[in-house]
């Protein structure tokens, strides 16, 4: 991705013009971190990026960007300006520049204002490579100007913060508590993104500080949680709310909560909501995953149809057909989960005969 991007930077140089890679590439690139996004800044105009590369398009949602591909690659390349006017964080009044130094002050932490040229020179006009050495996050310009322009840079702070394992610059972390309650104005999809990032860090648990004194403007309550690898584990552990999730993680969600509620893990648990949700809940609850493994593994049975008899077979023994049939392999399930029935035809139809015939 790299040397595709490079690429990029050369072929739009040998138009005349002046390109540059920059922000979180070039910071995780300093940091010897991997990076897989990488955004290019350029004096080029958006039509001079058109003619330059036919194939590129514009994407409706933002001023001045133009989307390239190069060896199959996505690069959103963005012409040097200034943004007059915001309006629900969105740049709605845009003046092209010449000025790079100029161009890289929109960006929102010093850490994400440094470029690079096509020779893999680091240019640092506002002291990222300090902030970056002495772990800072720090806001680039007017912190008021810049938090209120757009509410969201105040997860990405504590974003930032959380997966660098950074300090907030001390004035930052007070204008965040300010301005915390503009975040009543993000949508809860764009809160979610960067609470997933925060939830899925190794370093959670600082996030998790971070963010809780500021919980009541994510209208999620965050204390006393439980840290689980999974983060649909902590969101099983808050009131998600207005948050959107998907049918099938607000099904994860509600087991997890079902299980720890409970305060027990049986192996009817693990049949019933999988290996992946118990072993979640397990973490929550403090219960040693040895344990789940090994109740685990002592399963007879993973699903009905492992039961060693069919519908048909039960009809036959039973001489009715009808909807009761899912009591009883409700029952059987229970008692061969529990070991106190053998998963063996046989024995199973006997069974039957006993209790239903």
């Amino acid at each position: 991705m790299y040397k595709s991007a490079l690429e990029i930077l050369n072929i739009i140089e040998n138009n005349g013009f002046r390109a540059y890679i920059v922000g979180g590439f070039v910071r995780d690139y300093i940091m010897k971190i991997k990076s897989c996004d990488i955004d290019i800044c350029t004096d080029a105009l958006p039509m001079d990026l058109i003619n330059i590369f036919p194939n590129s398009i514009f994407p409706k949602e933002k001023y001045g960007a133009v989307i390239v591909y190069n060896n199959n690659i996505k690069f959103e390349i963005t012409t040097f300006r200034k943004e007059l006017k915001y309006i629900n964080r969105k740049p709605i009044e845009i003046e092209y520049i010449t000025d790079l130094k100029e161009d890289v002050l929109r960006r929102d932490f010093t850490i994400n204002s440094l470029c690079m040229d096509k020779n893999s020179n680091i240019i640092d006009y506002y002291n990222g490579i300090d902030d970056i050495n002495n772990k800072i996050v720090r806001c680039l310009g007017d912190i008021d100007i810049k938090l209120k322009e757009d509410p969201l840079r105040i997860l990405r702070a504590i974003r930032f913060a959380t997966i660098l394992n950074f300090k907030l610059e001390s004035n930052l972390e007070s204008k965040i508590k300010e301005y915390s309650y503009l975040l009543k104005n993000i949508s809860y999809d764009r809160k979610r993104n960067e609470l997933d990032k925060i939830f899925s860090s190794v370093n959670v648990s600082y996030g998790i500080k971070l963010l809780s004194s500021i919980s009541e403007y994510l209208d999620i309550n965050l204390d006393n949680i439980k840290l689980t690898k999974d983060i649909l584990g902590i969101w099983a552990q808050v009131d998600i709310g207005y948050y959107n999730f998907t049918k099938n993680e607000k099904d994860i969600i509600e087991n997890i909560r079902k299980i720890v509620n409970n305060t027990t893990i049986s192996k009817m648990d693990i049949y019933k909501y999988g290996l992946y949700v118990v072993l979640i809940a397990s973490s929550i609850l403090g219960i040693n995953k040895d344990v789940i493994t090994k109740l685990d593994h002592s399963l007879t049975i993973r699903n009905r149809s492992d039961i060693n008899i069919t519908s048909n077979e039960i009809i036959d023994l039973l001489g009715r057909p009808g909807k009761w049939i899912n009591d009883v392999y409700n029952d059987l399930e229970e008692n061969l989960i529990n070991n106190s029935l053998k998963n063996e035809n046989s024995v199973i139809k006997d069974y039957i005969i006993k209790k239903y015939g």
